[in-house]
């Protein structure tokens, strides 16, 4: 086949155009890992119902009561932690926020997994104070949600008792932000932005609104199934588990930038949006003093349809990190041999876990992607690692990674939620822990 000069020439330019202004990959060095053991468990508060003293006791068809009963898994391999169990886990952290005094908020998202099995999971959220040069993973305090108010226009779980505490059965709190005396939680059923005081009381409930219209998952509460099979079914634009995920502030506490895990559903278009030929998801602005959305969105375009995003957090007014990863765990050097049992091994090892740097600019409909690093290719040079090197290099193999934020000069942190006592990404068949890693990413702060 022949090629005329001018189609080469297109052909180079397409390419150069195409690659230039895709995201670099830069590096990044650990400077610091602690972890806090996956078993960590707290007490629900003394005035909470009896049911949430026990955690797991609806997890299968059928209820539940024996301890112990249920062997946890990790995508068919057994963890090595078995439920029912007494207290509530330190699990599923999936939100972060640095109050720049060396103390962090993080967030415990709903339970074990779903709106059906996570009634008796406590919704809470913990202050720590950790020091990566002394190791240390100290927590201060810890805030339950409730609605004694009866805000929430809904029924919950414990409707019918004086401090109303939540349940996983009743919001899937995905990300954190503290502005001023009021913490506010984007969270994945509705979805909806909740407002709380400093005790955890909620003090308003927000609908996600986009083109003034209500944006509904299958989750949402009053979603009623047609009578008959042949019925029409409710209308939502957001797949289940894909509501805010992420939510970023302004630095001067002004807006929230609340972000969706999954793209949403254009019944015009009778197809999920894009950007440029990539699946994309919504970054909404709220404004914080109006309480209300400003009606200006953004759309994240992700690298595969089949990515989600983990947490999203600003390094300055126009700057922000997102993280982007695939639904694959487990390291490289435990993956399955031909023919190895796949219960003692990786099937499909971590592959895709990225923290993206990210530009908003008003002007634009998209977010653009400016650099990234990859959490699968960590330089250690002063052996801060606490888990072993694969081939020289420290991964962070983990199925979800739900929390990233700036630290401050080139430094962020970064961190796992580990599905206690379902998820095992470092050994096949051992519960993940906690973990918070330290990165000293100087060339990714820099890119612009």
């Amino acid at each position: 086949m022949k090629y005329s000069l001018s189609t080469i020439s297109l052909a180079v330019l397409f390419s150069f155009s195409a690659n230039a202004f895709a995201a670099k990959e830069l590096p990044a060095r650990l400077a610091g890992h602690v972890i806090l053991p996956g078993d960590t468990k707290v007490e629900a508060p003394s005035d909470a119902p009896n049911d949430l003293k026990v955690n797991g006791k609806f997890h299968e068809a059928k209820r539940t009561d024996k301890l112990g009963a249920i062997e946890g898994k990790s995508n068919g391999r057994p963890t090595g932690i078995n439920f029912p169990f007494e207290g509530q886990p330190v699990q599923g952290h999936s939100g972060i926020v640095n109050m720049q005094d060396g103390t962090f908020w993080i967030l415990t998202d709903n339970g074990l997994g779903n709106k059906l099995n996570s009634s008796d999971s406590a919704l809470f959220f913990r202050h720590y104070k950790i020091d990566f040069d002394k190791d240390q993973w100290e927590a201060l305090e810890t805030v339950f949600l409730k609605d004694p108010n009866k805000v929430i226009p809904f029924r919950i779980t414990h409707e019918d008792t004086k401090e109303r505490y939540l349940t996983g059965s009743d919001f899937d709190p995905e990300s954190i932000q503290v502005i001023g005396d009021n913490f506010w939680i984007g969270e994945e059923f509705g979805p909806y932005l909740l407002k709380l005081d400093r005790q955890g009381n909620v003090q308003a409930v927000f609908d996600t609104l986009l083109d003034g219209k209500v944006i509904s998952s299958p989750d949402r509460p009053g979603m009623i199934l047609p009578g008959a099979p042949d019925g029409k079914l409710p209308a939502f634009q957001a797949k289940r588990s894909k509501g805010f995920e992420g939510m970023a502030a302004s630095p001067d506490g002004s807006k929230l930038y609340p972000l969706l895990e999954g793209a949403l559903w254009d019944a015009d278009k009778a197809q999920y949006e894009q950007h440029d030929g990539k699946s994309a998801l919504r970054i909404f602005e709220f404004d914080v003093k109006a309480e209300k959305y400003t009606g200006k969105t953004w759309l994240y375009p992700m690298e595969d349809a089949k990515h989600s995003i983990g947490d999203f957090n600003m390094i300055d007014d126009t700057y922000g990190l997102i993280i982007e990863r695939d639904d694959t765990e487990g390291t490289q050097d435990k993956a399955c041999k031909d023919g190895q049992d796949k219960t003692q091994c990786f099937d499909q090892p971590a592959n895709f876990k990225r923290v993206y740097k990210i530009k908003l600019d008003p002007s634009k409909e998209a977010a653009e992607k400016i650099a990234y690093i990859d959490l699968m290719s960590i330089q250690d040079p002063n052996k801060k690692a606490k888990r072993d090197l694969v081939d020289g290099k420290f991964v962070f193999p983990f199925f979800t990674i739900e929390n990233v934020d700036f630290v401050g000069d080139d430094f962020i942190i970064v961190g796992n939620d580990n599905n206690y006592p379902k998820s095992s990404s470092r050994e096949p068949n051992k519960a993940d822990d906690n973990e918070l890693i330290l990165l000293d990413v100087k060339e990714l702060r820099e890119a612009k």
